[in-house]
């Protein structure tokens, strides 16, 4: 699967030199490409592209173990709040909401 994905990139992007620094909306492999530094799947089966990071009380990712979100990690400066199990680490679904740490809690 991954070289057909790699290969099918490189068509896509033209070069090998092109597979970093790549802008939302292009397919990617893993979040370090992207500029955004979030490598987005909706499903298990769909390819992988570069999103945007989520806002403030979005729903979030706080770490991703494959460098492929299904929830993207939460934009500079805020904290993606999780419960965080083992189950859920290796499955790639301890998903959060993004807050602001500086805000006080209610």
């Amino acid at each position: 699967w991954g070289r057909i994905l790699l290969f099918l990139l490189m068509i896509y992007s033209g070069t090998e030199e092109k597979l970093q620094d790549l802008n939302n909306g292009n397919l990617c492999l893993q979040s370090a490409q992207c500029k955004s530094s979030c490598c987005h799947r909706t499903g298990s089966l769909s390819l992988a592209r570069c999103a945007n990071r989520a806002a403030e009380n979005q729903e979030c990712s706080p770490k991703s173990i494959y460098g492929v979100y299904y929830k993207c990690p939460c934009e500079n400066g805020l904290t993606c709040k999780a419960n965080k199990t083992i189950v859920g680490s290796i499955t790639n679904t301890n998903y959060g909401i993004c807050q602001d740490p500086r805000s006080s809690s209610k």
